[in-house]
């Protein structure tokens, strides 16, 4: 089965800066595209950033600039860097492993882990 380890969500300030981490195991990591969603009350869930097998990275509009995405394939684990916070960053955020087929597929999802901007 396909399991997610995900780590470093939590409470911070605006203007603050967070990381998160996701291990995934089940899954021939190497060979994935990798991304991170997100999902707040009342809105659909966003695709934040991907990369795919070779680095290629791609993000959302609003978070150019301020969210970085990484792989470690050593550590089968995925990272989401995150700086210049805004409350609207507010959500639960949602690692996940899939493909690229013309754009980012999701397959297989976390349970997500609250990312909350409030002063």
């Amino acid at each position: 089965q396909v399991q997610f380890v995900e780590s470093g969500g939590g409470l911070v300030q605006p203007g603050g800066s967070l990381t998160l981490s996701c291990t995934v195991s089940g899954v021939i990591f190497s060979v994935d595209s990798l991304a991170w969603h997100r999902q707040s009350p009342g809105h659909q869930r966003e695709l934040v950033a991907s990369i795919s097998p070779g680095g290629r990275t791609d993000y959302t509009d609003s978070v150019k600039g301020r969210f970085t995405i990484s792989r470690d394939n050593a550590k089968n684990t995925i990272y989401l860097q995150m700086i210049s916070l805004k409350p609207e960053d507010t959500a639960v955020y949602y690692c996940n492993s899939g493909f690229y087929s013309g754009t980012y597929r999701p397959v297989y999802w976390s349970q997500g882990t609250q990312v909350t901007v409030s002063s």
